[in-house]
C-alpha cells in the first residue's frame, strides 16, 4: 500500500507544529527556531528546538541537531522518504546536515534572505544568505523542497528577538 503525498494543509499543520517547537526553544532560553522530523505516514518521528544554549553551540541548530540524532537512528533509505519542517529555511550547514543524513524533502518558514533582513548582523546568527537550494542542487540526488510558507507566522517567532 502506498502513502499518499502529503497535502497543503498537511504541510501547513505540521509545519505550524515546528513553529510550536521554535516558539518553546525561546521560552526555555534559546534562539526561536524548531523542527520535526515527519515519517512517510505522517507520524512525528522527532522534534529539536534550537540548541545555542547552555553551551554557546554555534552549530546547535535545531536541523542540524535532529539530522546528527536522526542518522544515528535510521537509515538513508529511510530518511529519504521523510520530511523536515522547519521554521526557517535551513542554513548552509543545517541543509548539509539533511543532504548527508538523506532526507527527502523539507518544507520550512521564512526564507535565509527574509531571516537576515530580521537578525542583521546579530552575533549570535550571522545569517547565510545562501538558499538551500543551492545546496541541495550541488549534491547528487534530489531534496524536494517546499518553502518559504506561511511567512508572517514564522517571522513573528522573532519579533523583539534580535
Amino acid at each position: 500500500m502506498t502513502t499518499p503525498p502529503p497535502t497543503a494543509l498537511d504541510d501547513e499543520a505540521l509545519l505550524r507544529k515546528s513553529f510550536e517547537v521554535a516558539a518553546r526553544a525561546y521560552r526555555n532560553g534559546n534562539h526561536p527556531f524548531g523542527s520535526i522530523l515527519v515519517g512517510p505516514h505522517g507520524a512525528v518521528l522527532m522534534e529539536q528546538e534550537n540548541a545555542y544554549n547552555p553551551t554557546k553551540d554555534m552549530t546547535g541548530h535545531a536541523e542540524r541537531v535532529l539530522m546528527t540524532r536522526a542518522s544515528q537512528q535510521y537509515d538513508p533509505k529511510f530518511l529519504n522518504s521523510c520530511t523536515l519542517y522547519s521554521s526557517a529555511e535551513p542554513c548552509a550547514m543545517c541543509a548539509g546536515a539533511m543532504y548527508w543524513a538523506g532526507v527527502g524533502r523539507l518544507v520550512y518558514g521564512i526564507s535565509e534572505h527574509q531571516l537576515k533582513e530580521i537578525t542583521g548582523n546579530h552575533p549570535e546568527n550571522p545569517t547565510l544568505d545562501l538558499p538551500c537550494r543551492v545546496v541541495f542542487d550541488a549534491g547528487q540526488r534530489k531534496v524536494e523542497v517546499i518553502g518559504p510558507m506561511l511567512c508572517e507566522e514564522s517571522a513573528a517567532l522573532h519579533e523583539g528577538v534580535w
